[in-house]
């Protein structure tokens, strides 16, 4: 029996290529719209589906491949004698290939200036029908829906290599792909945040080499429809391939740098800040990042929200750091960092500095969603409990150590002074022992710092500490019971106290 093939893509790059290699292996080709004429004008001879089912495309091309002709000849069985007399009744030739991409819905949901009659129409109803019946009867059909493959199931077809182990094979690559694409079409139409089944869908950067350990297999990911703060859209101008540790701490040090504005630089070890500087150009506030913490930058991630220039590069090439993201370099900076063979340059936009409203977490079993940590403080927020009021200057160091700490795992305490952190205590298991590694390494900076806590203060304790340490200025969010014990102690040592009425947790 003569073989049959079915055509129709949006995406139409190789098309005639393959529908000629087709041909010559002995398919007769049917098609659809724009495809049939790509195919024709190629000088290949193909049937329109309309001529094969006895039925004209309609409504304005929604209705073309959407016939009993087409899926019965897709999904019969083969090896099923009344299936085969009932195709034979009916004069239905079996279709053996189906090589179908859908309508760019995704494509058009990313066009700023799309209407909503743009993205609906570019909804594809028959396209995934096609593809799922011809994908349920692997066994007989041979599904093909990325260009990608178009030359490997030629070559099987000519070496008559098209075995069951590859149909099933580019089966489930259009299941993933029809999911896809059925998740994103449900995005669009959902405005429940939270609705009662959460599908998301997600697109293969890379395989890692390992994961957070050598014997962990992992990979990359990213959403399809791209946001300009992730590093799934940087671009990688010199050194090795990120690792999955790499990928973490600089998403981390990405959502940090996102919190300020003005040129600032933060150094990030195992997702903390180990050092933020901020200033009224890069080069001093990358000084201000790496005096924070002079030992800990070692084998960092580095993040500057303003092009890397010359003298930048020169304080960076002296240090030992695994990745620098930066909107972009100068070609002096270029020359300078590239002179070390391993380090990750890693160019990134940031004019657009977003961070995505949900964050996923996986747990054993299931997935937690939630909200990022995304609500910022003015002044207008804050309320003063205490005898002292900051001064200006302290309320800016304050602001400064606030965005800072809501990046440091809880329990968590920040000490800043002139735009600059001093100690970072992160993720202890009490916040007196936070503040302890912080003041520790700020050692005799501490005296007229601004001391910020991620949560508020169950005992005085943490305040004592700090004010014995010589800390002038404390932010917290406050809702504690014993709230006014830490006051007194404030009042005690003349300390300003802020408070926020927002914690940040993060665990």
């Amino acid at each position: 029996m003569k073989k049959q093939a079915l055509i129709s893509v949006s995406d139409k790059t190789g098309i005639a290529d393959f529908a000629k290699g087709l041909a010559e292996q002995g398919y007769d080709i049917i098609s659809t719209g724009g495809t049939l004429r790509a195919i024709q004008d190629a000088g290949i001879e193909a049937a329109a589906v309309g001529d094969v089912t006895g039925f004209p495309e309609m409504l304005e091309g929604r209705v073309k491949t959407l016939h009993p002709v087409i899926h019965a000849g897709l999904l019969a069985k083969r090896d099923n004698d009344e299936h085969n007399q009932q195709l034979s009744k009916r004069d239905i030739t079996p279709i053996d290939v189906v090589v179908v991409n859908l309508y760019p819905f995704k494509q058009t949901l990313d066009q700023p200036d799309a209407t909503e009659e743009d993205i609906i129409e570019n909804i594809d109803i028959g396209g995934p029908t096609m593809l799922r019946a011809a994908a349920k009867s692997f066994r007989d059909v041979t599904p093909v829906v990325d260009p990608d493959d178009y030359n490997d199931v030629l070559q099987a077809i000519q070496n008559d290599e098209l075995d069951l182990t590859m149909r099933k094979k580019l089966a489930a690559k259009v299941f993933r792909h029809t999911a896809q694409y059925d998740a994103l079409i449900a995005g669009y139409f959902t405005d429940d945040v939270f609705p009662e089944n959460y599908t998301i869908t997600y697109e293969k950067v890379q395989t890692l080499r390992y994961g957070e350990n050598p014997h962990q297999e992992a990979g990359f990911y990213k959403a399809p429809i791209e946001s300009p703060m992730s590093l799934a859209s940087a671009r990688q101008l010199h050194g090795k391939e990120l690792s999955y540790n790499n990928i973490q701490d600089a998403n981390a040090a990405l959502g940090i740098i996102a919190e300020y504005d003005k040129p600032a630089a933060v150094a990030v070890k195992h997702m903390n800040p180990c050092g933020i500087g901020m200033a009224a150009d890069l080069n001093t506030a990358f000084s201000r990042a790496y005096d924070a913490d002079p030992v800990s930058i070692f084998g960092g991630i580095v993040a500057c929200n303003r092009t890397i220039d010359a003298d930048t590069a020169e304080q960076l090439s002296g240090i030992f750091l695994e990745i620098v993201i930066a909107p972009a370099f100068t070609e002096e900076a270029f020359t300078t960092l590239t002179k070390k063979k391993n380090i990750r340059l890693l160019e990134l936009k940031m004019d657009e500095a977003t961070i995505t409203s949900h964050k996923l977490t996986s747990v054993n079993g299931g997935v937690l969603v939630q909200d990022n940590d995304n609500k910022e403080i003015c002044r207008n927020d804050l309320s003063f409990p205490t005898e002292k009021k900051p001064t200006e200057a302290e309320l800016d160091d304050l602001l400064f150590a606030w965005k800072a700490v809501k990046h440091v795992k809880s329990n968590a305490i920040v000490l800043a002074s002139d735009m600059q952190t001093l100690g970072v205590g992160a993720g202890q298991m009490n916040r007196v022992g936070a503040a302890r590694i912080a003041l520790e390494q700020a050692g005799d900076k501490t005296k007229g710092a601004a001391l910020a806590s991620d949560a508020f203060f169950p005992m005085p304790d943490t305040v004592e500490e700090a004010a014995k340490a010589g800390v002038t200025a404390i932010i917290q969010p406050g809702g504690s019971k014993r709230d006014q014990d830490s006051i007194d102690i404030c009042n005690q040592y003349g300390i300003a106290m802020v408070y926020t009425g927002t914690r940040h947790f993060k665990h």
